[in-house]
């Protein structure tokens, strides 16, 4: 388990020396945050923001280690395509060392989460999992090739505890659940291929607890002030976390606190 304390040491990991990370999802408010926190505690070289848009997260210039090149770019999650340009311009700038995708989909506008299965609906569940597996999974195919192969590195996506089948004791939210338990076994899946080209990498599934975003807001009642983070307390937790991942942990879902959770 960590250490709650999400302060850290300033010397660069090997993560970070010389190296290049990447976060998907770059305009939402984890996304944002994971952004902010590197570039104000941690070492590397550049920070790929990538999102849909691939607008500007407008970071004032003083926050930034003057070292590290900030570079905004389009990837739609549902268009393999536009993955693999991604990926073909991440390419260019040298081995990754860090690969976070924090992005996901538990309900919009016209849907809410599934109360009971009177509310299943093939296009509701076909759209949980283009967004929370089948697009982490894209993403995974064509970055993990770019991970450095003679350093640490770590490919992460943000899940969720309710995608732990064993855990799972009050139903409900079943696009969710199974999207995320989906993503879960997939990760488990990329990481036993990965290990064979990249030993000292890891891949891992990160849930990242109730988070004060978009996408929590309308089921916080009853969340303990102290279980509702913002998001740079997350993105805090989250970074921690990645930082102390060994090859050995690879495959599994760690809670923000390092916890593993069971599948």
């Amino acid at each position: 388990m960590l250490n709650n304390s999400v302060t850290r040491d300033q010397m660069p990991t090997e993560l970070e020396v010389g190296g290049n990370a990447v976060i998907i999802g770059a305009n939402g408010g984890i996304g944002r945050a994971l952004i902010h926190e590197l570039l104000t505690k941690y070492h590397f070289k550049t920070i790929f923001c990538l999102s849909r848009t691939g607008s500007d997260t407008h970071f004032p210039p003083a926050i930034a280690k003057r070292e590290t090149v900030l570079i905004h770019g389009k990837l739609d999650l549902l268009q393999e395509d536009s993955i693999s340009r991604a990926a073909q311009e991440v390419r260019a700038a040298g081995p990754l060392g860090l690969v976070l995708v924090a992005t996901g989909l538990l309900q919009d506008s016209l849907q809410s989460p599934e109360k009971t299965m009177r509310s299943l609906s093939s296009d509701w569940l076909m759209r949980a999992f283009q967004i929370n597996t089948i697009g982490p999974a894209l993403i995974a195919k064509h970055f993990l090739p770019l991970m450095s192969r003679d350093a640490p590195s770590v490919f992460a996506a943000l899940s969720a505890r309710v995608g732990s089948i064993s855990d799972n004791r009050s139903g409900g939210w079943y696009s969710y659940r199974a999207s995320k338990a989906a993503l879960n076994m997939l990760i488990q899946t990329l990481a036993l291929e990965h290990a064979r080209k990249f030993p000292l990498g890891v891949c891992v599934g990160i849930h990242p607890g109730t988070v004060d975003t978009n996408l929590s807001k309308p089921f916080q009642r009853g969340v303990p002030t102290e279980r509702l983070f913002s998001p740079d307390l997350s993105a805090a937790y989250i970074l921690k976390l990645v930082h102390q991942l060994k090859p050995a942990d690879s495959g599994g879902l760690y809670a923000w606190d390092g916890q593993r959770i069971a599948p």
